[in-house]
């Protein structure tokens, strides 16, 4: 038997969402209800009844394209954040985008379906996707098939332990300004919910997570800034050993 060794992939629509960078995306779907993103189906896919009773589903699970890194190839081990940064698990043991085929799979919410004539635009939340994400296929998500109770995760059992994030007023005041602008654009968002949620995962790269042993020794050195995009915003922040601390929000001018 002669096995096809390559298949062509169609993009059926990309996503809309507020990560215009990779920094700051949580690992996983569903840590950031907060995070909300439009799918919009491409002009072949805009067709009436291809969402029919999509609505009646309040989960989907979504296969899309690591397109970000896609290029730069795969690799046979990886690093995973929950192992620290500094230990090796094979590619097929991890959700690393560095894969032979870039292939990603998420579930998330589906809040609404969105009618425009033949075309459909579906209102996603608790999303973990890059905007423009090329997505190739949709599927509902049956919770008798794939919620698997007794399930081993290994070395991602748990969740991570959330950080606590702290606001300075500067940012608290400037959360509610640009919470109005982006509302008035029709970005429907809880700024400094979605900012706090984010954070709570602490996106920073794992080696730059020092061993608990160490942190009273950190906490003397002057916090590492960071900078992560959301909209057209710069969301400016330090690591204070014990908490996050959003110090600004700055408007983007490119």
């Amino acid at each position: 038997m002669l096995f096809q060794q390559t298949w062509q992939l169609k993009t059926i629509a990309s996503i809309r969402s507020c990560y215009k960078e990779k920094f700051g995306i949580p690992r996983q779907a569903n840590l950031v209800s907060e995070a909300k993103a439009q799918l919009h189906f491409l002009p072949d896919y805009q067709q009436t009844g291809i969402v029919r009773a999509l609505e009646d589903f309040s989960h989907l699970w979504l296969s899309f394209i690591f397109h970000e890194t896609a290029e730069k190839g795969w690799h046979p081990t990886v690093r995973p954040p929950r192992l620290g940064g500094n230990q090796r698990v094979g590619v097929f043991a991890s959700r690393s985008t560095f894969r032979p085929n870039p292939l990603g799979l998420s579930v998330v919410r589906l809040e609404r379906v969105e009618t425009q004539g033949a075309a459909s635009i579906l209102h996603l939340s608790g999303c973990d996707l890059l905007d423009g994400t090329p997505i190739v296929d949709i599927k509902p998500y049956l919770a008798y098939a794939d919620a698997i109770s007794n399930a081993q995760s290994a070395y991602a059992q748990e969740k991570p332990a959330y950080r606590v994030v702290r606001f300075s007023e500067q940012a608290q005041t400037e959360c509610l300004l640009h919470e109005q602008r982006l509302t008035a654009m029709g970005e429907s968002v809880n700024l400094s919910l979605l900012i706090e949620q984010i954070l709570q995962q602490d996106p920073k790269p794992a080696y730059h997570k020092p061993p608990s042993k160490t942190v009273a020794k950190e906490a003397t050195i002057s916090p590492r800034r960071y900078a992560m995009r959301l909209f057209d915003l710069d969301i400016v922040w330090y690591d204070q050993a014990t908490y996050l601390w959003v110090a600004t929000l700055v408007l983007r001018q490119d």
